[in-house]
């Protein structure tokens, strides 16, 4: 391992591309201390009712703006250029841009990973597996009951499940990309001619961000659009074929930490100096930078949405429960992948932002922890945010928001309360069903502690709520910007600063522990509240001919 206590101190810069903004963090790799920072939001488009949309070029512009005052803050604090060794990337997974290969302008706006427009995309794409079962039984006069158990899927949105790992599902970044196909032309024909280029926002800030315009991806980004073959961790000629995409469109698959190219285009000192030497989905960042190296262990980052991840090691295990299996990261051109079970919640606090924003009864996000503590529950109040429909382990997109229990006692307070509540009751569902296929697999959880990180994890009333939900210690590190210190860590490793995972086991230290304070009896009784309140938010946006989504 390197010695980042020598007397040079050697620093890593890492770019946190999020749903909402953009981060710049400098991160001195003896200790994990932050050197420099800069933060951009960027807007949000909502040209129909759950369409979100992002501007490529105005993320980019904000990312190089962050760079470039980060390197003026490192400068005035005397850090040398010479001591910065590499930048990492993590970026919001999912989220869809195409491009011209040439002037490198995108064709569209970014689809971002929550959008749903493309709910008919996925039903013809389950309506393929469900035709080819109906033919399969007139010709061999098979029962539909004897062809569904001899199927090895249990519903058409695992048509793609044994080789990625995932659902048909509006989520990932495939099934976007087929939508701006069969639904903007000039996409459709630039992608066919050869001049455009497909990308998550990964791949977009590489191309536009290295001298070498390098069009690549790391695997855990590659893992989240149903196009990668998830045990080999390359593109898969079938899934092309089936979403009707071409290979020469896609970047080239690599590793979670090598050098992908040499930072340019900032307009700082730092241009053609740095590697870029790690990129990881920002979920699988935070695995990293909350050392969730070994199996059972898990993290779960409260953001914009919620997003729970269990190690499993190198194999990658199946979900029965609803939960996907994706790539975890692999730290090396050479070394092996590491597979997680993942669950994600849809609204975290982007529902506090919208009891802000919209019903405006807090003021800020800030302010709701204040408000939901005024009070000692939430009034037998429930709240299902289910905006876009439910993630995991529910699956179930034709849910829509739903609040319950409301008396003339109900309080403003209430409602923010049963806001933060349901995320920690969705929290809790995924990692139990996570619990159950790690037994099903002969593996464990480690029940120990839930380690958490992201905004939300620093209102304090929210994880004392999710301990006693939970049943066991929910734990803080003391480097709440886990996300961001992954992209870091990853980066350290791909240019050779850390020779090994245990230089990153070495930067996490625990901030803050929150331990159960209900009993059984008392958290049983309010998960089954819960249910009963999600029951009636399903069904809502049902239309005639719809079939539940898993």
């Amino acid at each position: 391992m390197t010695d980042t206590n020598s007397a040079s101190p050697c620093y890593v810069l890492a770019l946190d591309q999020g749903t909402t903004s953009t981060r710049a963090i400098l991160f001195d790799t003896s200790d994990a201390t932050v050197a420099a920072s800069h933060q951009r939001e960027h807007r949000q488009y909502f040209p129909q009712p759950g369409w979100i949309e992002h501007d490529a070029e105005e993320i980019l512009e904000q990312a190089r703006e962050c760079i470039r005052v980060v390197c003026d803050k490192a400068c005035e604090a005397g850090i040398s250029v010479e001591s910065v060794k590499a930048v990492g990337i993590a970026n919001q997974r999912e989220t869809t841009v195409v491009w011209d290969r040439e002037s490198g302008r995108p064709l569209h706006r970014a689809l971002v990973w929550s959008d749903i427009r493309t709910r008919e995309t996925c039903r013809a794409l389950m309506a393929e597996v469900d035709g080819a079962e109906d033919h399969k039984r007139r010709r061999t006069g098979r029962t539909a009951a004897a062809a569904k158990g001899a199927d090895r899927h249990d519903h058409p949105a695992d048509r793609f499940r044994e080789r990625t790992g995932l659902p048909i599902s509006t989520y990932f970044s495939g099934v976007k990309l087929k939508w701006l196909m069969d639904h903007d032309p000039s996409v459709r024909d630039a992608i066919l001619s050869g001049s455009a280029l497909f990308g998550t926002v990964d791949s977009w800030l590489l191309y536009r961000l290295t001298e070498q315009r390098a069009h690549v991806t790391d695997v855990t980004n590659a893992s989240r659009t149903l196009l990668m073959d998830l045990q080999r961790q390359r593109w898969d000629a079938q899934l092309l074929q089936a979403f009707g995409i071409p290979e020469s469109c896609l970047p080239r698959i690599c590793s979670s930490a090598e050098v992908y190219g040499t930072l340019s285009g900032t307009g700082c000192a730092w241009d053609g100096r740095l590697p870029i030497a790690g990129v990881l989905g920002d979920q699988h960042a935070a695995m990293v930078g909350q050392a969730c190296l070994h199996v059972g262990t898990a993290k779960c980052t409260y953001g914009t949405g919620c997003f729970l991840m269990v190690h499993t090691g190198e194999r990658a295990v199946p979900s029965a429960h609803g939960l996907l299996t994706t790539a975890a990261f692999r730290l090396g051109a050479c070394a092996p992948m590491h597979y997680a079970l993942e669950g994600s919640v849809a609204v975290a606090g982007a529902g506090v932002q919208w009891l802000a924003d919209h019903l405006q009864i807090v003021g800020s996000v800030k302010e709701a922890e204040q408000v939901a503590a005024s009070v000692p529950d939430t009034g037998d109040v429930y709240l299902v945010p289910a905006f876009s429909g439910l993630f995991a382990p529910r699956w179930r997109s034709d849910a829509r928001g739903t609040i319950v229990g409301m008396t003339q006692f109900t309080r403003r307070a209430h409602l923010v309360r049963a806001m933060l509540e349901q995320v920690c009751f969705q929290t809790t569902e995924v990692l139990r069903a996570a619990e159950s296929d790690l037994q099903q697999a002969g593996l464990a959880l480690e029940h120990d502690a839930l380690r958490v990180d992201g905004g939300m994890a620093a209102n304090n009333l929210l994880m004392q709520i999710q301990a006693d939900l939970l049943g066991m210690p929910v734990v803080r590190p003391r480097v709440g910007e886990a996300t961001a210190l992954g992209a870091a860590a990853a980066a350290a490793i791909g240019a050779g600063v850390f020779t090994d995972m245990e230089a990153v086991r070495a930067l996490w230290q625990q901030e803050r522990e929150f331990t159960p304070q209900i009993g059984a009896t008392e958290r049983q009784a309010r998960h089954r509240r819960w249910s009963q309140a999600v029951e009636r938010s399903l069904g809502w946006a049902v239309e005639d001919g719809d079939e539940d989504e898993k």
